[in-house]
């Protein structure tokens, strides 16, 4: 029985995505209910048929018509992993580029104080540029966890060695880590 709690999974086109289900299994093992939204590249990556029957909701990946009575409605989300998160996501994110739904959507969470997780999977390269660091400062800034670094044992890759990571990607800490998160106020 779901305890009432929602998960919102934000993926994104890079490896560990095709491994998804194993966040949603590890949602529901703890009850929790979950949506799974999809940039357009991940759609590439997963198995949307199998996703879909798993999470017990359809994938999403672009805006949807306004329902019955003109409104659309987010449903009430409790914490938002955006995993894997690439280094186009996380820089937009932190941009406030906002021109998909799942940008959109994620940024909305974000600003109404939803407890966020970003798990980048990004090589050592791109990692390295000063665009990325200041965008993995500025989320965390804004209270956003992001998994990156030796204190959370998940580091850039060395370039082209991604597949190796995928096994050991971290879906069970990043659901861990948004189910302690306290939700934080909407600033005025």
């Amino acid at each position: 029985m779901l305890n009432g709690r929602h998960l919102r999974i934000v993926v994104c086109g890079a490896g560990p995505a095709a491994d998804v289900l194993r966040l949603v299994e590890a949602a529901h093992e703890q009850s929790w209910a979950t949506t799974v939204v999809a940039t357009t590249s991940a759609l590439d990556f997963i198995d949307a048929s199998a996703v879909t029957e798993l999470a017990g909701n359809p994938v999403r990946s672009t805006y949807q018509t306004p329902d019955v009575g003109g409104r659309r409605i987010m449903p009430p989300v409790d914490a938002v992993i955006i995993a894997p998160a690439t280094y186009n996501t996380v820089n937009k994110l932190a941009s406030g580029v906002a021109d998909t739904y799942p940008l959109t959507s994620t940024a909305e969470l974000i600003g109404r104080g939803v407890p966020t997780v970003v798990v980048p999977f990004v090589n050592a390269a791109l990692a390295a540029r000063a665009p990325y660091q200041r965008s993995i400062a500025g989320l965390r800034a804004e209270g956003v966890r992001v998994i990156s670094g030796p204190d959370d044992d998940w580091t850039p890759h060395p370039p082209g060695t991604g597949t190796d990571r995928r096994a050991v990607f971290p879906w069970r800490r990043a659901f861990q880590l948004a189910t302690q998160m306290r939700p934080r106020g909407l600033s005025s």
